[in-house]
């Protein structure tokens, strides 16, 4: 029996580039997360709710089940037939986008605010995907948001007690059915038909000597790690850290950076392990590191990228249609399709903007600077598909040279191309006042630089990213403000949608060297850096004189 209740909109429930983000406590509040809910059943696309199969899981955090709870009762009440859910409501965001892309769902709703911390006084987030797997595109997020804005009743149906997590199987109700999935199966799945396991197996058996660790921080991906690096490819369990979800993700910060994995970063240095790798809350995203080289996401996916059609299965089989980087990501994978004579995209931030190319065949691997990495096998980053990348590149190229490891496969990748040097400075939770004012008096100021030396480096340009979609011509506008120098080398200010209190402001740095590779990013970029604080002017505008995390 479905009923109807009565509710009043709330301020802010627009979503960001990846959903809703706010504190448990927003949440929680009576209607607040019903009233979200019932608004995107309402601007589902065509052909609606009526009838529709929908993907539902997430990271494992805090409030996910009882959000679980809510969608089905609500969901079923607006029409839809089908769910299928991660067994205890566990899914990580890659293997929901691979689920919904299986079975031709109709969409998923992911219940997770990816790297942000959990736990009841921490971050929740609900994220609506579209049929194709992907992020849903702004035409609908603003026609979530809108419904918002209106709403004046939900719906859901009323049930005797709430549906079983926990069985796999099939459950009918009065007018709708829940299937409670394996959360792991389909991924491994797809992931084994991507990457070559039988390579990979042999190299781990032919080098003893070559360590793995791989950290989860107690995010969703644990028992991904462990049925891929364990069951399927042979690693000791000693090759897992960290690999149970957990609510509050052990009262950790589920980022795999140099800051908030710091754990792992000291045990690969500790232990001399060959290839260490974390991944985040929901799965998304990666830290492809070892004992004597950090990998940067930029450097990553270019990397990735020049080794595909060589070695990895999924890209001999279907070649490679073209390569693409958010703007802020450096230019390394650039110099990757030069080279190969590739198409290659340069979008805005957030991965949605990726999947009008790989739909319309254009695009076969990508990544953002902010750790995220992946390929059209799915419309979402994938952190664990992005290690298992590397695995079978290190069995690839050690089957040439023995011994060769994530330093040598580096130096070789910077010999053909040069080197990306590039970092971030993140200032977060800084007052959201203060850090648009930073961002709109560097627009007012951006021509008055052109012709300037600043600290050694003469600005060529200064423009406010601008992004036309080239397949469905919608235009993003606004999309982070670019500092161009007269040696190719890049400053962009960008205030983040990630956060879910106050602002975060984003400075990525970049320099070009087409012979010196061995110096450390930060001493290679100080000059940069500096310049980038004397243009923004940021400690006058947040008061922040250290940023919160150097990536």
């Amino acid at each position: 029996m479905s009923v109807t209740v009565a509710t009043t909109p709330f301020e802010g429930q627009k979503p960001g580039t990846s959903g809703l983000r706010k504190r448990v406590v927003v949440f929680q509040q009576e209607h607040y997360t019903e009233n979200f809910i019932q608004a995107i059943f309402t601007a589902m696309p065509a052909p609606g709710a009526q009838g529709a199969t929908i993907v539902v899981g997430g990271d494992g955090r805090y409030y996910m089940r009882d959000v679980v709870q809510k969608i089905i009762r609500i969901g079923a009440a607006n029409g839809i037939a089908r769910f299928i859910v991660g067994q205890d409501g566990i899914l990580s965001t890659p293997a929901a986008s691979a689920i919904i892309r299986k079975s031709q769902a109709d969409g998923g709703i992911i219940l997770t605010a990816s790297h942000n911390p959990g736990g009841p006084n921490a971050d929740f987030g609900i994220k609506y995907n579209t049929r194709n797997g992907g992020p849903a595109p702004e035409s609908v997020t603003d026609a979530i948001y809108a419904a918002t804005r209106t709403i004046t009743e939900y719906r859901q149906v009323a049930l005797d007690a709430p549906v079983d997590l926990t069985t796999i199987g099939c459950q009918r109700f009065d007018g709708f059915d829940v299937e409670i999935v394996d959360s792991v199966a389909d991924y491994v799945e797809l992931t084994k038909s991507i990457f070559d396991f039988d390579l990979i197996r042999r190299f781990r058996q032919q080098s003893p000597d070559f360590s793995l660790l791989f950290d989860a921080l107690n995010g969703v991906t644990g028992p991904y790690g462990r049925r891929i690096f364990v069951d399927e490819l042979g690693f000791p369990e000693s090759a897992l850290d960290q690999c149970t979800p957990l609510e509050d993700f052990g009262g950790c910060h589920p980022d795999p950076n140099l800051t908030y994995a710091d754990k792992l970063v000291a045990r690969v240095e500790r232990e001399k392990v060959a290839l260490g790798a974390a991944s985040d809350g929901d799965g998304d995203r990666n830290m492809v590191l070892s004992h004597d080289w950090f990998v940067t996401p930029s450097d990553s996916v270019a990397v990735i990228a020049h080794y595909a059609a060589e070695c990895i299965p999924y890209f001999q089989r279907q070649g490679l249609r073209g390569l693409a980087r958010s703007m802020p990501t450096s230019c390394a994978i650039d110099r990757v399709a030069a080279a190969k004579g590739l198409e290659i995209f340069e979008v805005p931030t957030g991965w949605k903007f990726f999947g009008n190319l790989m739909d319309a065949g254009r695009l076969s691997i990508c990544g953002e600077e902010s750790f995220g990495t992946g390929s059209d096998h799915i419309r979402e980053k994938d952190g664990i598909w992005a290690i298992v990348a590397w695995l079978n590149i290190l069995a690839h190229v050690n089957q040439t040279q023995p011994g060769a490891s994530v330093r040598s496969i580096m130096r070789d990748f910077y010999q053909v191309y040069g080197r990306n040097y590039f970092t971030r400075y993140d200032y977060e939770e800084v007052g959201s006042e203060g850090a648009a004012q930073m961002i709109n008096d560097l627009r007012a100021k951006g021509s008055d630089l052109v012709g300037q030396t600043i600290n050694g480096f003469t600005v060529a340009a200064v423009n406010d990213f601008e992004y036309t979609d080239p397949i469905d011509h919608s235009i993003s506008r606004n999309q982070g403000l670019r500092v161009i120098f007269d040696d190719s080398s890049r400053i962009i200010f960008r205030l983040s949608g990630t956060g879910s209190e106050g602002a975060t402001v984003r400075i990525y740095i970049e320099r070009f060297d087409p012979a010196e590779f061995d110096t450390d990013a930060q001493v290679a970029l100080k000059p940069l850096v500096n310049a980038a604080l004397e243009i923004s002017q940021l400690s006058k505008y947040t008061g922040r004189n250290e940023p919160t995390v150097i990536t």
